[in-house]
Parts: C-alpha cells; sequence; structure tokens
C-alpha cells in the first residue's frame, strides 16, 4: 500500500505505546502523512528502556507530534489526555506483549492488558464523538489450531496461553462497547510482525545477535516451525488503512499478515547469509509451552475491506532488518 499522504481529511490519532516497536513506526508514518498525533507510553522495562527512549527522542522532534508519559492502568491522566488531545481516532498497541513473559509473570499481563485495555475503551466511550478505536489482537488467538490459514471465522475460544487469552478478551470487551454505545471497534491480528526498531525478545533478533557474538542459536520444535512474518511497513500500511478507510463495519476485527507462512530455518538461512555466516551452530530444543507449530494469515478480508496488500517478502525485510541491526540495533541487547 501506499505511504503518500492521503487525499482525505487529516485525523487527530492517539496512540498507546508509541515508544514500542509498532507504535512508533505508526506515528512516524502518521506524521509523515500530515496527522496530528499524541503518544502515550509509560517507557517500562519489558524490553530495553534506551531502545524505548531512542524511539520517542526520533518522534519529540517531529512537528505535530504532542506526546505524554501515562500508564493505560492510570484512568485519571487517560482521561486528561483525551481531553487535552480531543482525538477523533485512537490506536490501542501498549500491552504487555509476548507469550513467554505472560507464563513467567502473568499478572504483569494482566493489568496493562485486560483493565489498560478498558481504560482506554472507556475514555473513547466518554469522549465527545466517540472516536474510532482500533486496537492489537494477535495471531495468538488462534491457539493450536492446524485449520491452515487462519480465517477470522475459525473458532478461537482455546488460547493456549495468558497473552493469547488476554487478547481475546480485548476482542470480546470491544464487541461489547461497540454493542452497547454504538463505537466503532476494529480489531487486528498481527502476525510476528519483524523489521529495524523491532523488539529484542522476537526469534529474527535473538538468532542475529547470536550468530554475530558466535553463540549457537536456540531453535524449538527441531526447527519445524513454520511463521507468516510480516515487514512493519506492511503492518503499518494496513493500520493507517483501517484509520483513514470509510467503509469499514462498526465491529471488526481482521487478520493482518503477510499471508505466507515460511519455514523457520528458511529465516534462519537468509538471517545467516545476510551476516556473512556460512554455517549457524544450532542447538535443537523441543516445543516451548504457549509456543504452535505454525501460523499462516488468510488476509482475504482485510484486503476487501480497505485493499490491504502486502509487498515485502522476507528475501527483502531480512536484510532490512539486518543492515539496521548491524548500524544500530546490537547496542540494545
Amino acid at each position: 500500500m501506499s505511504t503518500a499522504t492521503p487525499s482525505g481529511p487529516s485525523h487527530r490519532v492517539l496512540v498507546t505505546g508509541t515508544a514500542g516497536f509498532i507504535g512508533f513506526h505508526l506515528a512516524s508514518r502518521l506524521l509523515d502523512q500530515g496527522h496530528a498525533v499524541c503518544g502515550i507510553d509509560n517507557f517500562n522495562d519489558n524490553s530495553p528502556v534506551q531502545l524505548k527512549r531512542d524511539r520517542h527522542a526520533q518522534l519529540e522532534r517531529r512537528a505535530g507530534y504532542a506526546w505524554k508519559v501515562t500508564d493505560l492502568t492510570d484512568l485519571a491522566a487517560l482521561q486528561a489526555a483525551f481531553a487535552d488531545f480531543r482525538p477523533d481516532c485512537v490506536v490501542n498497541l501498549a500491552a504487555q506483549s509476548g507469550v513467554r513473559h505472560s507464563i513467567s509473570n502473568p499478572l504483569a499481563c494482566q493489568k496493562p492488558n485486560l483493565e489498560g485495555f478498558l481504560n482506554v475503551l472507556e475514555c473513547c466511550r466518554q469522549a465527545p464523538g466517540k472516536p474510532r478505536f482500533i486496537y492489537a489482537s494477535s495471531s495468538s488467538v488462534y491457539g493450536g489450531s492446524t485449520a491452515l490459514p487462519f480465517t477470522e471465522d475459525q473458532r478461537v475460544d482455546t488460547p493456549i496461553s495468558l497473552y493469547a487469552a488476554t487478547k481475546k478478551a480485548n476482542e470480546l470487551m470491544a464487541h461489547s462497547y461497540s454493542h452497547l454505545y454504538g463505537m466503532q471497534t476494529i480489531g487486528l491480528r498481527f502476525f510476528t510482525v519483524y523489521g529495524p526498531w523491532g523488539r529484542p525478545d522476537m526469534a529474527y533478533w535473538l538468532f542475529a545477535d547470536a550468530m554475530l557474538a558466535g553463540r549457537p542459536i536456540k531453535v524449538f520444535n527441531d526447527g519445524d516451525m513454520y511463521r507468516d512474518f510480516t515487514y512493519i511497513d506492511d503492518i503499518i500500511s494496513g493500520v493507517v488503512g483501517c484509520i483513514c478507510s470509510r467503509s469499514i463495519g462498526r465491529c471488526e476485527v481482521f487478520n493482518i499478515g503477510n499471508s505466507r507462512s515460511e519455514k523457520l530455518t528458511d529465516l534462519i538461512g537468509l538471517i545467516a547469509s545476510e551476516l556473512g555466516i556460512s554455517a549457524p551452530q544450532m542447538e535443537l530444543l523441543p516445543m516451548q509451552d504457549g509456543d504452535v507449530p505454525a501460523t499462516y494469515a488468510s488476509i482475504d478480508k482485510i484486503r476487501a475491506a480497505i485493499g490491504y496488500e502486502p509487498t515485502t517478502p522476507i528475501s527483502v525485510g531480512v536484510p532490512k532488518f539486518i543492515h539496521w541491526f548491524i548500524e544500530q540495533g546490537r547496542k540494545y541487547q
């Protein structure tokens, strides 16, 4: 999808989690297109704080960007931010991300993902005009389903991690608010997002760091894993399309992925090739708790709704990430 300035009116978009990976890229794209953005983040230490501060520093210099250091669980502070900025669209990306972290620290997942999410819903309900509400769900809601590709009409009531359960709960909460209060809510089930300024806990980052350090990479399920790796620019095009579209229903949930299921060992080979490593050392391990063997997004629904079309295969996206990682990313590990 195009990154050109949209022909329609500009928007006032409140984005939670702008010091995070997807939030940072979304705010940057929106500012490029002439929209006004208010960013909210609490700069917690669930990933390197310096990485968050460096993302934020780039946004802070931009015209049209306002920001607040606020936790989603602080309802009064959120209400004040809404009153000051008066958004016509809200994109909730702030969360405790990661399946593994939700297993090791469930309470840290519950607070932002459930209590914080409800606070943002309440602020949207109370705001004049009830701004369009777009929120991050996850491919993890599909649980251990083996019916590929995943489609939005599949049952998703058997989560295999607390993180997945909180994301399914978010979809149900949004549905109830849409029904009760006439709010427009749009949930986006993201599929394995990667790219520059990403998350250090993600496999592609861990692989690159280990290879450069000469350490074996940890490969789970003996490498028999498939993922719908989706480059960050494609994800952002989909989110912006949902912000700007006038043809989306009142309560929707969309898959947003690359619609290609890639073998994990192919990703490893691409990373090694870009780093000039002929045979990376691998430590083959069993499947982790909460993990699934394969993900694969059907994007027919979002394609029909907004014309979403990913354009970045891993053969293009991985070299872009590795270039950034060598230049800047390694210092955050």
